[in-house]
This record gives C-alpha cells, sequence and structure tokens, in this order.
C-alpha cells in the first residue's frame, strides 16, 4: 500500500510540474489612485456626491460563483482616492431588490459570507504574500483581517474571537471610518482608512496589491475585480491587480491604549472569602517607519476574550486550543513556523497560560514587527510572574524571525525562541529553525522547514523535526505530497506538539469540478486523502484512508459523503473513559461519514456531521448537530450538540457535549454574548457573558461574567469591569 501511494504521488508531480495551463488566469488590471485636495465627507451618500462623480469608476466585477467568469447580475461602482493622511474607497452597489438586501450580524468583524457585502484587499507592500483585508454591509458593520502567506496556514477564521495561526488573522482591529446607504436602486458605503494603521512604503508612484469582492446574497453570487480559479478567493494576492499613482509620505503614529479593571471574585471552596481586586496597564503602538511598528505591554490583560470551547479527548493525544487573545494574534504570521495545529515551532499559548490552564500573571513585554525592503523581520519578549502555589516559576518568553522574499511567491528564513526562567536555578529551553518555499509560477510550491531544540533537561533520542511538502493548485485540481518527522527528543516548551516522535507520509489528492450552467448543482469536490503515522521502531501508531465527495447547491446546501479506512496501533494501554482501558494491539477499521448543512444566510441554519464505524475494536457513533438562529441582524443563537456512543469489548459509554451561544447587538459598536458549555464527561457547566460598548479599535468598555461549577470542580465565579481608551499621541 506505501509503495502505491509513493508511485501515485511520483506520477502527479511529474504531470502537474509539467503541465501546461492555457487559462487567462493571472491578468493583472490596474487602477488609478487620484490625490484628493479636499477630504470627502464619509456619509455613505456616493451617488449625489461630486467628489466621487469626478473619479472613473471601476465597474466590471467577474462571478467566481456561480456562474465562473461571466459578469455579475448587478452593476458594481468602485472609486478609489486618497490624501497625505487617508486613503478612500467608495462602493455603488446596484441591487433590483435593494430592500431584501440580507445582512447576518451586524457585529464587528460579522461574517460576510452570507450576506449582501462589499470586501478589498490592499497589499501594501505590493510583495503578492501579504495584505488588510476590509469590508462591510449595507448597514455598516466593520469588518477588517491581517492576510499572511496569502492566507494559507490558519487553524481557524470563524468569527472575531476565533483563534488563529497565521495565514489569516481576522482578530487584528484597526481605527477606520465606514458609512452606508441605502436607496431604491441600490446601497452604497464610503471607506476612510488612516494611512497611519496600515504598513507601506513611502515614496512617490507607489503600487499596491488590490482586488475587490462583492457578494450577491438572492442569487448567491461572488465576483471579484480581477478573475479568480474557482479554488481561491480574495487573499491570493498573486493573482491581484493594483492599485497606482500613490504618492505616500511617512504619517505619524503613536498610540496609548491604558487600561484600569476592576474584579471580584467569589469560590466555595473551604475558608475562602470574596475577593475584590483592581489592576491597570495597557499597551503603546509606534511606528518606526511606515513598515515597522514597535508594540510595548505592561501588565498584559485579557478579560475580555472569550473562554475556550470545551472538547473530549477519545484518543492518547494532545487536543489544540487557538490563541485568542489579540496581543499575541496581531501579527502572529510573522512569527509561525511549523506545521500548523500539528507541530507549532512557536504558540504563544505558552505564555501566560500553563498546561493545566491556570493563567500566569503577565508583566509585561515588547514586539517589533514589519518590513525592511523585502525581509519581514519579528522580535518578541515577554515576561510572567511566578505562581509559587501551582509550582510556576517567573520566566522569560523571547522570539525572534526574519524571513527574506525573493520572488512573488519564495523566501527564505529563520526562527530562534528562548524560554528562560528567571529564578536561581538555569532552567531554559530552545528551539532553533530554517524554513523556506519556492513557488513554482501561480500553481505549485515546495515547502519546508528543519528545526531543533536544547534544553537543560536530558532528552532521548534526536531532537529535530522537518518538514517538507509539495502543491499544486489551479483549474479547480489540488495535489498536496508531504513528509514530516519528529524526533524522540524533540522538545519544543514553547511550541506545541500534537503528538510525539512520529515521521508521517501523507497525501491528497482533490477537484473541483462545476456542472453545466443548468445544474442544480454549484460544484463537486471528489476527493482522496492519506495521512500515517509510524514509530522510529517501525511501528505504525495511525493510518488513515478518507474517500469523499463534496456536493454544493446553488441554493447554499452542501452534503458530504465519505468512507473511513482507519487504523491504530496503541503501544501501551490506554484509559478512555473513567475505568475503561484499550489494550496495546492494532486495530483497522472502516467507518462512514455523511455532512449536510443548509444555506447559512437563511434566518435558520442546520449544520450536522455524523460518523459510524469500528472504533478500537467495537463500534463509535458520533454525531454533531448545530443549529443557528438569526432575527434580523441583530439577534444571533447557536446551539450545538457533540454526541458519541462508544461500544468496546472493554464497556461502554458516552461522551457528550452542549454549548450554547447567544449573541445581541445592540450596534455596530454595543453587543453582548454569551456562551454557556457542559461537559458530561467531567459533569461541568461553565457559561461567559461579556457585554462589549467597543469605542476604536477594540477598545472601550468591557463587563464579564464568568461561571464554572461541577462535580469535580470548586464552583467559582467571577465578575470583571474593564475600560480600555485609545489615545492618539500622534496623527
Amino acid at each position: 500500500m506505501k509503495s502505491i501511494f509513493i508511485l501515485i504521488a511520483f506520477l502527479f508531480f511529474f504531470n502537474l510540474v509539467n503541465a501546461q495551463d492555457k487559462s487567462n488566469f493571472g491578468q493583472k488590471p490596474s487602477a488609478m489612485a487620484v490625490k484628493a485636495e479636499i477630504s470627502p465627507i464619509i456619509d455613505g451618500i456616493v451617488k449625489s456626491d461630486e467628489f466621487w462623480q469626478s473619479i472613473e469608476p471601476i465597474s466590471e466585477l467577474i462571478q467566481s460563483r456561480p456562474n465562473r467568469g461571466q459578469a455579475t447580475s448587478e452593476k458594481t461602482e468602485i472609486r478609489i482616492a486618497y490624501d497625505l493622511n487617508n486613503i478612500y474607497l467608495s462602493f455603488v452597489c446596484y441591487d433590483s431588490e435593494a430592500d431584501k438586501l440580507v445582512v447576518t450580524d451586524s457585529r464587528r468583524d460579522g461574517d460576510m459570507v452570507g450576506t449582501d457585502a462589499v470586501l478589498f484587499i490592499l497589499d501594501t507592500y505590493n510583495d503578492k504574500q501579504n495584505g488588510f483585508v476590509f469590508g462591510t454591509n449595507s448597514v455598516g458593520t466593520q469588518y477588517d483581517a491581517q492576510v499572511d502567506n496569502e492566507g494559507q496556514g490558519n487553524i481557524s477564521q470563524n468569527r472575531q474571537q476565533g483563534g488563529v495561526i497565521g495565514g489569516f488573522n481576522l482578530n487584528w482591529d484597526a481605527t477606520w471610518v465606514v458609512k452606508t446607504n441605502i436607496d431604491d436602486d441600490s446601497w452604497s458605503a464610503e471607506f476612510s482608512i488612516p494611512l497611519r494603521t496600515l504598513r507601506f512604503r513611502a515614496g512617490e508612484n507607489q503600487s499596491w496589491g488590490f482586488n475587490v469582492q462583492r457578494n450577491i446574497r438572492k442569487s448567491n453570487e461572488v465576483a471579484y475585480w480581477v478573475e479568480m480559479p474557482i479554488e481561491f478567493d480574495i487573499k491570493r494576492l498573486s493573482l491581484a491587480g493594483n492599485i497606482t499613482g500613490l504618492n505616500l509620505k511617512k504619517p505619524g503614529n503613536l498610540q496609548i491604549i491604558p487600561y484600569a479593571l476592576g474584579k471580584i471574585e467569589t469560590s466555595e471552596a473551604p475558608n475562602t472569602d470574596a475577593k475584590i481586586s483592581g489592576a491597570f496597564g495597557g499597551d503603546v503602538k509606534y511606528s518606526l517607519t511606515p513598515s515597522l511598528t514597535l508594540d510595548l505591554s505592561y501588565n498584559t490583560d485579557f478579560a475580555q476574550v472569550e473562554v475556550d470551547e470545551q472538547q473530549v479527548n477519545l484518543d492518547r493525544f494532545n487536543l489544540f486550543f487557538p490563541e485568542k487573545r489579540g496581543f499575541f494574534l496581531e501579527n502572529a504570521g510573522v512569527f509561525t513556523v511549523g506545521s500548523p495545529g500539528e507541530v507549532d515551532l512557536f504558540f504563544t499559548r505558552r505564555i501566560g497560560i500553563s498546561d493545566n490552564g491556570t493563567q500566569v500573571p503577565i508583566i509585561g513585554g515588547a514586539r517589533l514587527s514589519g518590513k525592511v525592503k523585502d525581509t519581514n523581520i519579528g522580535f518578541l519578549s515577554m515576561f510572567t510572574e511566578e505562581v509559587p502555589e501551582s509550582g510556576i516559576d517567573a520566566n522569560n518568553f523571547s522570539v525572534a524571525r526574519v524571513n527574506h522574499q525573493f520572488g512573488s511567491r519564495s523566501s527564505i528564513g529563520g526562527l530562534f525562541v528562548n524560554k528562560q526562567g528567571m529564578g536561581e536555578e538555569d532552567n531554559f529551553n530552545r528551539t532553533m529553525a530554517i524554513d523556506g518555499k519556492y513557488g513554482i509560477g501561480n500553481k505549485a510550491q515546495i515547502s519546508g522547514f528543519y528545526s531543533r531544540t536544547m534544553g537543560d533537561e536530558e532528552m532521548d533520542g534526536s531532537q529535530h523535526a522537518f518538514k517538507f511538502q509539495y502543491q499544486y493548485e489551479w483549474n479547480g485540481l489540488n495535489f498536496n505530497a508531504a513528509y514530516s518527522e519528529v524526533g524522540e527528543g524533540f522538545n519544543p516548551e514553547v511550541g506545541f506538539l500534537s503528538r510525539n516522535s512520529f515521521r508521517k507520509p501523507e497525501l491528497l489528492i482533490l477537484k473541483r469540478i462545476r456542472p453545466r450552467k443548468e445544474s442544480v448543482l454549484l460544484e463537486l469536490r471528489p476527493h482522496i486523502s492519506y495521512r500515517s503515522y509510524w514509530n522510529f521502531q517501525g511501528f505504525r501508531n495511525t493510518n488513515f484512508i478518507h474517500v469523499d465527495n463534496h456536493w454544493e447547491f446553488k441554493n447554499g446546501m452542501e452534503v458530504h459523503t465519505g468512507v473511513n479506512f482507519t487504523g491504530e496501533g496503541v503501544e501501551k494501554a490506554f484509559e478512555i473513559s473513567k475505568g475503561i482501558f484499550v489494550p496495546a494491539g492494532s486495530y483497522n477499521h472502516k467507518e462512514a461519514q455523511i455532512v449536510y448543512f443548509t444555506n447559512p444566510s437563511k434566518p435558520l441554519s442546520i449544520n450536522t456531521r455524523t460518523v459510524i464505524g469500528g472504533f478500537f475494536g467495537g463500534q463509535r457513533f458520533n454525531t454533531s448537530v448545530s443549529v443557528n438562529f438569526r432575527f434580523g441582524d441583530k439577534l444571533n443563537t447557536e446551539f450545538g450538540i457533540s454526541h458519541n456512543d462508544i461500544n468496546l469489548p472493554q464497556g461502554d459509554f458516552t461522551a457528550d457535549l452542549l454549548r450554547l451561544r447567544i449573541s445581541y447587538n445592540f450596534t455596530p459598536k454595543i453587543y453582548i454574548q454569551s456562551l454557556i458549555q457542559y461537559n458530561d464527561v467531567t459533569q461541568a457547566w461553565s457559561s461567559n457573558i461579556r457585554l462589549g460598548w467597543l469605542r476604536m479599535a477594540n477598545s472601550g468598555l468591557f463587563v464579564v461574567f464568568n461561571d464554572s461549577r461541577g462535580i469535580d470542580l470548586i464552583n467559582n465565579r467571577n465578575f470583571i469591569l474593564k475600560y480600555s481608551y485609545l489615545i492618539d499621541v500622534i496623527k
């Protein structure tokens, strides 16, 4: 079997590298930015504004879906201007049913997929890799994000608090203004984005990468200014067009963001009284150059961040919880090296959060990040306090990153991570790595990294890790072949490993097929994937072959039908549930998988996933159901349940998770959110309720209530009141 997959990989690699593509993708239009002598009034009214009507608009957008390559069913007008301090964009989105525009969420960074919306991306370095995304819908919701490495490498990009690892950072929040207006036959939007919130090269006749996306919900259309192959979206900057005619000077930028908070904690632990405490701290942001920013933080606090979603571990490997804290998520892509979610060489959740989830106070630190010519640089150093009752020492965490780009999709870089104990004992852990990628035109890329660790502890086995990968994406075909290896002694204490000590080959072949125009189907995605994990003694720990087809309909519904061929090699018996142990041995099974979800833009939508099949010598029935209901753009609710019914020769058990998320948006800047969870394995309830009154760039007033209780837990509650204020010292 292994030889067959190696042969398939070789044949596809040979054919794809030598394939000739005659498509017209990659033709790059340009648009002139007009220098404004007088700044426009940002009020959302465009059609009657003389300032905007004097500028020639961009008006040709091309569908990516449902009818690839065709013009949009509704006209769009886009205009671009700038002055010494801001860049301005206006949109007029004509719509024959402007009274039926769909808005699913008015909260900042609310999902734009299921709504009538416009988005645009600015590649301010024009390096074809990194950029800033801005967007809005007809009610003026602010949407912004950072893009690194053309959006590749992210783990989660769901919502504002979703958490990411590089690629696409939705948690980046800048200070900017958007206003909208709805007419009888259209809706319009005006953007004013301060240049000091961006990073760019100053100088005459600058050119920025640029693309625009418009969603027309009534016809499920997604269209772009620059035509995109069906497997890509607006983040594919190597295919973007350009804004020309920019004559830019260095803007001043010094921001201070102080905060103050008060906290009341209660616990049902014996001899414990209610505790009242307070704290203050803040951040400083200073642009050393238009492309290099220094961030300072003191008494770093994340009280307003949503809690983690609970998980059930039905295996013997580590669970991944994404980073959600804003300070660490800003410019996170600069520091990302490794295989996200599996071998992360630098993982910021190691700073301020212990292995068992205990919060460790962060004294503060500094971050320097940006670009010098064609070289991305990043430096981060943070200090944490000692927590004697938990046996946690004071530590310094430092990371240095350099990445030099050559060509539009090629680079080489290095990473150094150091954890240093601040006590009397000399305890340390260090990770060093080199990484690179080489783009083969717009279609293919070879990438990889090599890393080693060292520390004060003696480790058995080689302390190395590496991964090499080849990926081809074009004309609906995605081919990915990779090999990873983690040595038996590899120990990145400021990183994340999903499992220790393995050799892993993997392969993916996926084809996107667009049926004829009259079909009810939008797209078919048949694919096969393979991955296996072997230890260094030749024992196979995991084998997984997935054969599937995704059926996506033009009405927004999707069905995924698949079968999995699984193999698990257990070297040492482990406890899968209380009192139930899986014996050592090899287990080979088959399982059926079906996923179904309805149109997410409808007021009521459902998402289900069911897996039925063999499991460690027995049977497993797993189903996850998520029901989403929204009332207009104000109220959004989600009820989710994950149910596992496990039947093993050693015993039967169930494992359930329940989740209720409710969000109400009074205005785009005032919201209340709640997340209530129940885990029947630990019989634990948790509640997280947050009220936010945003001012600028995610600063403002936050009121937070947390409650956790369960049979094996000490019931705890805390109430937090936090206020932060953004001060522009230099504009």
